[in-house]
């Protein structure tokens, strides 16, 4: 049976929530290029517009989650300038050496950027609802059964919806990341966890199935370069 028609389960080095030093951050590093030339910052801002559309006068309350050392809580902060939208942003992780990192390079510059240690699994990881919840490269490090209770949880945090924004699984995603990082990188947990993100990834039916499970019913599925899904969830 093809490797491809299947989520795999086997864990990324980045699953450690006790790694940290130079490698993790020359890996961040190399996934923030990666995530800007492939495009993938669109898929997440693009769905933020379609949940709250036009509405400039409030305030949006803004939880992105697995935020990692803060690129994507960058993007949401210079993006909502941009187009006029005033929107309060946390950013949300488990491992605290990276929201250190965060803090330093991300908050120093940017204090109205806020970081904060937080565990998905807990129902008080959030201390107020978020009106959206942003998962961009966090939901395929989890299994069906643990993101099915992740669902849960945000159910009860968020006011408006959940933005997700992750792989798809193909062969010519896995193909072209492991010789893009085999070649180009110099993080040994890139070359090996960009390639495993890649079959730990989703296709529509993965989806349909996690969200029916999680007892959420009204969703958009759309499929974006490169090899990208954008869930957009009301709940």
């Amino acid at each position: 049976m093809s490797k491809f028609a299947h989520r795999s389960y086997t864990k990324e080095l980045m699953d450690d929530l006790q790694c940290s030093g130079k490698e993790l951050e020359q890996t961040l590093r190399e996934l923030r290029t990666i995530n800007r030339l492939l495009g993938g910052n669109r898929v997440t801002t693009s769905g933020i517009q379609y949940l709250i559309g036009k509405n400039r006068q409030k305030t949006h309350r803004i939880a992105d989650l697995g935020c990692g050392r803060g690129d994507m809580a960058l993007v949401l902060k210079k993006w909502g300038d941009r187009n006029r939208y005033s929107l309060e942003i946390t950013g949300i992780d488990a491992n605290p050496h990276i929201i250190s990192l965060a803090r330093e390079t991300i908050q120093s510059r940017y204090p109205e950027i806020q970081f904060r240690v937080g565990n998905v699994f807990e129902k008080d990881f959030l201390k107020t609802p978020a009106d959206i919840q942003t998962c961009t490269l966090f939901t395929h490090h989890f299994t069906d059964e643990e993101l099915v209770q992740i669902l849960c949880n945000l159910k009860d945090t968020t006011r408006i919806g959940l933005v997700i924004n992750d792989l798809h699984r193909h062969f010519l995603a896995y193909y072209s990341i492991k010789w893009l990082t085999a070649v180009f990188s110099r993080s040994r947990m890139v070359k090996n966890d960009a390639p495993l993100s890649v079959l730990r990834a989703f296709s529509r039916t993965d989806w349909e199935r996690i969200l029916a499970a999680a007892g959420i019913t009204t969703y958009k599925i759309s499929w974006h370069w490169a090899f990208r899904w954008q869930v957009i969830c009301w709940l």
